[in-house]
């Protein structure tokens, strides 16, 4: 079960709770958040959850009986919403573009992706400088020193920031310049990496593991939330399977099936999902049809010349299509 505190509970009253809960044989952890505190009790015993709602310093109590609590849709109805800022929103209604290239190559690079963004009006740009690389001869980033000069240019341009972060030695170094920090389908069950950045105020995004369960992706997303960090997003990329015809399957039951067990928002990323540049946008759309709260592309200038993925990755033109019918599509879900 999930307990609220209220805002000023005392020391005692807090310890009342936690007596009463181990006298029927539950296990509590409290969990501290940017939002509020709670109590997740876990045991095996009926209980009468009302007796606990009674007591002092009990704001309000849930039972979830999923293995993932904190991200559950059971005890919190309301969606939540990721405020990045400078009216920068996604979930709870608010749909969100990422998109920008696999690498962060150059100074000029970024100058021409961002010169792109912002004549279509999207505010965050997505770009890798630690990449992680299936070969180590392959280019793998250009680091922090890369990561402070896209941040420089992206503020100056009202531009958010999400890439990836791969340890969690990184984390301390890369938080003044990023908006979200992306964990990426290979580090998605990295429990230690997850449990850093709980610690941080910073939204996080999770993409699902090469061969990962729903429910795996979910886990992860608690391991973020019950070290202290509410601000997740979830992201859908594809998983591995026998087909060999295009890169991954793009799991677009994973899109309805999420809004349904969790309150978090969920990305698509279809340029991953895919892999194959001409079919990037049919998924973007279906995803976005199926209640997805944001995409996240990869863009380049010239994807033949990109540094890596070029063959998922649109050019300008084929985006700033795609951004058009990205708007027409979501109205097309507000009306139904």
């Amino acid at each position: 079960m999930i307990i609220q505190l209220k805002e000023n509970i005392s020391a005692q009253a807090e310890q009342g709770i936690v007596k009463v809960l181990e006298t029927k044989k539950y296990k509590p952890m409290k969990v501290t958040t940017q939002d509020g505190a709670y109590i997740i009790a876990v045991g095996k015993t009926e209980i009468d959850i009302r007796k606990i709602g009674g007591l002092v310093g009990v704001d309000d109590i849930h039972r979830v009986s999923d293995a993932y609590k904190l991200v559950s849709k059971k005890w919190k109805i309301n969606n939540t919403k990721i405020d990045l800022g400078d009216g920068v929103t996604i979930g709870a209604g608010e749909f969100g573009i990422m998109a920008g290239p696999c690498s962060i190559e150059s100074e000029a690079q970024i100058e021409s992706s961002i010169k792109h963004l912002v004549e279509n009006g999207i505010k965050i740009m997505r770009g890798g400088v630690y990449k992680p690389r299936s070969s180590p001869y392959s280019f793998r980033g250009l680091g922090i020193d890369g990561l402070k000069i896209w941040y420089k240019l992206a503020k100056e341009n009202g531009i958010k920031i999400i890439t990836e972060v791969m340890m969690a030695e990184q984390i301390e170094e890369m938080l003044p310049y990023v908006d979200i920090f992306q964990v990426g389908a290979r580090n998605s069950q990295n429990f230690n990496l997850l449990d850093a950045l709980g610690k941080v105020d910073k939204p996080v995004m999770i993409k699902r593991g090469i061969s990962g369960t729903m429910d795996e992706l979910l886990q992860s997303a608690e391991y973020v939330f019950s070290n202290g960090n509410e601000r997740i997003l979830l992201c859908e990329r594809g998983i591995r399977s026998y087909e060999n015809a295009y890169r991954n399957t793009f799991d677009i039951n994973a899109i309805a099936m999420l809004k349904e067990k969790t309150h978090l928002p969920v990305i698509a990323d279809p340029s991953h999902g895919i892999g194959v540049r001409q079919f990037v946008e049919p998924v973007a759309l279906a995803a976005t049809m199926a209640g997805a709260d944001g995409v996240i592309v990869e863009v380049h200038s010239i994807p033949e010349k990109a540094f890596s993925d070029g063959q998922q990755t649109l050019d300008y033109q084929q985006a700033s299509s795609l951004f058009d019918k990205l708007s027409k599509t979501r109205e097309l879900v507000r009306m139904l």
